[in-house]
């Protein structure tokens, strides 16, 4: 059914929440700020570096965002794989994709270089044809361009295109993309995705498997 699978990263090929949440309360710490819990943290995530870090400082410490963003980069550059790993389950799943001849690719709003290293960390980097990050373009998801540039690069129909993502701002890319969409529930926000009804959803990549 489908020749070409887009992976987001964070939630859906691999659990950072650990090493994101640490990364962002090291910084709250550093301001004399409250930690917050990781499952708070976990729902920030999605939109970005900038995003994830704006939202734990909240509006009343909005002014600090520069200063806090450049050592939340510093300190995450550093520990991006202390607690990261691939989900149960993905390694097999993306075998199985890649033994079928399926063009296999990530999209994520985390900088390039940053998911590579995590890739190559979790030994998976070798299973993508391309990563698409939220540096690598002018435009991050939700924005479709990252799409329409990964099908253009392996000459793939839109019908043929199938996203695999966590968060609802995965199903509005692959909408706005005109391409398929698949929500796992494994993820960071499942509870947000369920709401959005999404037309596919999963609970274990195997059944990815079948999708395809």
């Amino acid at each position: 059914m489908f020749e070409h699978v887009v992976f987001d990263l964070d939630g859906t090929l691999v659990d950072s929440r650990d090493d994101l949440a640490a990364a962002v309360n090291h910084v709250l710490r550093a301001l004399r700020l409250a930690p917050l819990p990781v499952e708070t943290l976990a729902g920030f995530v999605g939109d970005g570096a900038r995003m994830l870090v704006e939202r734990a400082l909240g509006p009343e410490h909005r002014a600090l965002l520069p200063r806090a963003l450049d050592a939340f980069l510093a300190y995450y550059g550093d520990h991006l794989l202390d607690a990261t790993r691939a989900y149960p389950g993905i390694p097999d799943a993306v075998a199985a994709l890649r033994a079928r001849g399926v063009a296999l690719s990530v999209l994520t709003n985390k900088p390039v270089a940053m998911s590579r290293a995590i890739l190559a960390g979790v030994g998976l980097a070798s299973s993508f044809g391309d990563v698409i990050g939220g540096d690598s373009l002018a435009v991050r998801k939700p924005d479709p361009a990252g799409l329409a540039h990964l099908r253009a690069r392996t000459g793939t129909p839109r019908e043929r295109m199938l996203l695999v993502g966590d968060s609802a701002i995965d199903l509005r890319t692959a909408q706005a993309g005109g391409v398929a969409f698949c929500g796992v529930t494994w993820g960071f926000a499942p509870a947000a995705l369920r709401a959005a009804a999404p037309e596919r959803l999963i609970d274990h990549p195997s059944a990815l498997v079948d999708v395809v």
